[in-house]
């Protein structure tokens, strides 16, 4: 299943970053076709590492939020495509997200499932 952009999400990345997602098919990793709830947080205001996370989650500092979930690398790769400008703002503000298997999740609003 794949997840198709259509109207530009919420978050911290500035509008017209955020506005290059829209019609974009990107990768689903969740095991589900509607959207999930999971504890979120900003892609810059957020916790960066793995305890930060833990602590933040424990303290109530989390929102929760209704979505679809993507890989971080593959999506920034298919924005590459589209954008590389909008790609290489992830990569310098958001380096954190880079390392590892790190998730977005796009808010229900902003996409709808796609079958192949």
């Amino acid at each position: 299943m794949r997840l198709q952009i259509v109207s530009v999400p919420p978050g911290e990345a500035p509008l017209w970053v955020r506005e290059q997602w829209v019609g974009l098919l990107l990768p689903l990793s969740q095991w589900k076709e509607g959207p999930v709830s999971f504890l979120t947080s900003g892609v810059l205001t957020g916790p960066k590492g793995a305890y930060a996370r833990i602590l933040s989650a424990l303290t109530g500092k989390l929102e929760r939020q209704s979505g679809y979930v993507v890989e971080v690398l593959p999506a920034i790769e298919a924005l590459h495509a589209r954008s590389p400008e909008a790609a290489q703002w992830w990569r310098e503000n958001t380096p954190h997200l880079l390392q590892g298997k790190q998730y977005f999740v796009f808010h229900e609003s902003a996409g709808r499932v796609v079958k192949p």
